[in-house]
């Protein structure tokens, strides 16, 4: 039995992540520039959002550059943010014929100038897409958005907007980039890495996470499937106990 028809889907996690990891092991395996690895890993991001489109996931989010991704040579940077506007362009048409909503997070304003017109212009077109939310990470790391929002805070307490004391969970929550985005119940990370690597910090408290070795280009659909199929055998206690649960 394949694993999509293994899945209940009155249980569905209603917000995945994913770390897309392993493009340049992939390419170096098949012999190839790191470049090769990210335009195939491409393929893999249509055929997942389509996937969880199917089957009725309402928020995906992939972590598609961290801030540290700066850090590389600076020939792959360049190629990524290339990469990612001729991505973004190409693709704009088909998220909303599929009536699938493009979001984003992050350091945007440090992308270049052309990335961050071209993602503006296909988050506005796609904006009225209800089916499924695909959120890009972009320029993203959780230390960075924790700290954006402890300033934001700050600034609310030196503008006597409020109080210290009223500082709780929900406010601050509500400074971060993710605000109106549930948090992930599902993370999935590709390659074999066993790590989070400054996504979501804050949002991943109770967030189930699943590892697998199969890099980014070869992960496909019915990978997914088979993390919601584990998924759905876990039990989600959120600090209580079993018998509390049943």
């Amino acid at each position: 039995m394949r694993f999509k028809e293994q899945i209940d889907v009155t249980r569905l996690p209603e917000h995945i992540a994913i770390i897309m990891d392993g493009n340049g092991r992939w390419a170096k395996n098949q012999g190839k520039f790191r470049h090769f690895g990210h335009e195939s890993g491409v393929l893999s991001v249509k055929d997942i959002v389509e996937g969880c489109a199917d089957i009725g996931i309402k928020h995906l989010t992939v972590y598609a550059f961290s801030t540290e991704n700066w850090n590389r040579p600076i020939e792959e940077v360049n190629a990524l943010m290339e990469l990612l506007i001729s991505t973004i362009n190409q693709e704009t048409a088909t998220l909303t014929k599929n009536n699938i909503r493009l979001n984003a997070i992050g350091d945007i304003a440090s992308l270049p100038q052309k990335c961050i017109e071209d993602l503006k212009s296909a988050m506005d077109k796609t904006a009225g897409n209800t089916r499924c939310t695909l959120t890009l990470a972009l320029s993203y790391s959780a230390k960075w958005e924790l700290i954006e929002a402890a300033k934001k805070l700050a600034q609310l307490v030196k503008d006597q907007s409020l109080r210290i004391d009223e500082i709780n969970e929900e406010n601050f929550a509500a400074q971060l980039t993710t605000l109106n985005i549930p948090d992930p119940e599902l993370m999935i990370r590709t390659s074999g890495e066993h790590r989070i690597s400054n996504f979501l910090l804050w949002q991943m408290a109770y967030t189930e996470l699943y590892f697998t070795d199969t890099l980014w280009p070869d992960f496909r659909r019915e990978d997914l499937f088979e993390a919601i199929v584990d998924y759905q055998k876990r039990e989600r206690r959120f600090g209580k106990i079993s018998e509390q649960l049943n």
